[in-house]
């Protein structure tokens, strides 16, 4: 999978990723724009701008014109907001290039944020967050930052609160676009059966005139921790979902390879222990995953189900049991051997299209200011040792960096507290 990247003159990135048997063509553009550089009195701008660029240009006047003129070309369009980039998409047949990115150059450079649809999308939001408070099993996630993190940037939600939501206005869109939506936090990547000298051409043509400017920072990450920490929200619920986790590292470290590894034993496929222990032997839930969650100062590691909830702290053992499992002794060459060849493989499938690949060199550009073959990353993943695996464990599976959240019909913490230990 060859790319080639051209840094304009005032710092915006143009990565070009070809695909000679691919019939479509994704253009991307991703920023360095989060909620983690927003201020408590902002809190949730980041992704209520993702909201409105989609909301009206001075050429395309209103939602109705951007979204009847990609459906005029069968595209696919979306956008997502992180802790540390915003980002926003169209994909469509090859032959659409030059339209495609005639609307998403439009979009990220002309928005006019009308007031009367800042208005309008307040409610639309305020029903996101609605719900988001009536699914558990995505609330637990926000619960859980905001247990590691606490009050500041990494702890807030992405969505924000409504009171902060309904008191935004068309100035504080402005504003934060002038001051994070500049050239060099910004990365458009273009992946699909394209011309890479055309591709080039065209985005330095619309882009290159934007003038250089300086991009404000991000407050550095605090952590701060001695014993484990739980926090339960009560709800009335037909099944408890919980988040047990382990502060962790950042994005940069070495042994982000060994995480994934470590992730994918424990409960990573539906082969990994805790899902042959917890769903097959034991019957107690439906879902069970880890996820490895690294950003550019800390990460964490955690683990996810929802389970009965009269069995909620049997659970809880039996995971810390797992954890401690892998403290204690190596992993066999068999499982570890089967392991890799799951990240590998679901790596391989989750490449196929345009926009997962725009996606992959986007977030990358963004996050690292790098990019790394995906093959150079599968070879770091072969690489790992069952010691590998041993020693990390070691590292991370400790008390003082134990956390869990849990949503479910429970008011007393006591209970809880005193088994969350390693």
């Amino acid at each position: 999978m060859k790319f080639s990247k051209k840094t304009l003159k005032n710092g915006l990135r143009i990565i070009t990723v070809p695909m000679k048997d691919n019939p479509t063509v994704t253009v991307m553009v991703l920023v360095e724009a989060g909620s983690k550089y927003e201020t408590k009195k902002i809190n949730g701008l980041s992704h209520f701008l993702e909201h409105m660029i989609f909301k009206g240009t001075p050429r395309r006047r209103t939602p109705a014109h951007i979204a009847h003129e990609l459906d005029g070309l069968g595209a696919e369009s979306n956008a997502f907001t992180g802790h540390e980039y915003t980002g926003f998409y169209a994909k469509a047949d090859e032959k659409h290039f030059e339209k495609i990115l005639d609307i998403i150059s439009d979009i990220y450079l002309h928005s006019t944020f009308p007031d009367k649809e800042i208005e309008k999308e307040k409610g639309v939001i305020i029903e996101e967050i609605n719900m988001i408070e009536d699914r558990p099993d995505h609330k637990v996630h926000d619960i859980f930052r905001g247990l590691l993190y606490g009050d500041q940037p990494a702890g807030w939600d992405i969505i924000g609160r409504k009171d902060v939501i309904r008191r935004m206005k068309r100035k504080d869109f402005l504003a934060y676009r002038k001051a994070h939506y500049v050239p060099a936090a910004t990365a458009i990547v273009v992946a699909g059966r394209i011309s890479e000298n055309e591709v080039k051409k065209e985005v330095s043509r619309i882009f290159g005139k934007i003038k250089k400017s300086p991009k404000r920072g991000k407050k550095k990450v605090i952590e701060n921790q001695k014993s484990p920490a739980a926090l339960i929200k009560y709800k009335k619920t037909d099944q408890t979902h919980l988040v047990l986790g382990f502060r962790a590292f950042s994005l940069f470290d070495k042994r982000s390879p060994t995480l994934t590894v470590l992730s994918a034993l424990l409960a990573g496929g539906m082969s990994s222990r805790l899902f042959q222990k917890l769903r097959e032997e034991m019957g107690v839930c439906y879902y069970v995953y880890g996820m490895p969650d690294l950003s550019t100062d800390h990460g964490f590691f955690s683990i996810s189900a929802g389970v009965n909830n009269k069995r909620v702290k049997e659970v809880i053992k039996v995971i810390l049991e797992e954890c401690n499992r892998l403290k204690k002794g190596l992993v066999s060459e068999e499982e570890l051997k089967k392991v890799k060849e799951y990240i590998i493989g679901n790596s391989k499938l989750h490449l196929e299209s345009s926009d997962s690949l725009a996606s992959f060199y986007a977030h990358q550009e963004i996050l690292r200011h790098q990019i790394e073959m995906p093959e150079n990353k599968w070879k770091k993943i072969r690489a790992v040792k069952a010691k590998d695996i041993l020693k990390l464990s070691g590292e991370i599976f400790q008390n003082d960096t134990l956390n869990l959240s849990l949503v479910g019909p429970f008011k007393d913490n006591r209970p809880i507290e005193k088994i969350l230990k390693l």
